[in-house]
């Protein structure tokens, strides 16, 4: 059984700094591209960042470009989110995704990905 779990989310200051992590097992995602989205509360799930297999292709929101990092480490079949400068509206629910498509091509709407984390929190305060 396929699962991915997200860690590292908390209550942190705005201009403060978090590292998500979201850790695969049941399969391996090694070949595939991964994403992240959140979830604020009343408001549809948005793309925040993707990665391609390689770690060498990514993709971010406009609103979290030059704030946000994600990478990937293969041999541990996770993948990051390092968050920085972090403002109260990336308040939400950030969850991780598996396309299981062998592609380059780094989607950014949620029903092109296959499989879902259970969402860790983020909370910034002013």
């Amino acid at each position: 059984q396929v699962h991915l779990v997200e860690s590292g989310g908390g209550l942190v200051q705005a201009g403060g700094s978090l590292r998500l992590s979201c850790a695969a097992s049941g399969r391996t995602f090694s070949g595939n591209p991964m994403g992240w989205f959140r979830q604020a509360p009343g408001k549809e799930r948005e793309f925040v960042a993707a990665i391609s297999w390689s770690g060498r292709l990514t993709s971010y929101a406009d609103s979290v470009k030059g704030r946000f990092t994600i990478s990937r480490d293969n041999a541990k079949n996770t993948v990051y989110l390092q968050m920085n400068s972090l403002k109260p509206e990336d308040t939400a629910v950030y969850y991780c995704a598996a396309d299981v498509q062998i592609t380059v091509v780094l989607r950014t709407v949620a029903s092109e990905y296959d499989y879902w984390g259970q969402g860790t929190q983020v909370t910034v305060r002013p």
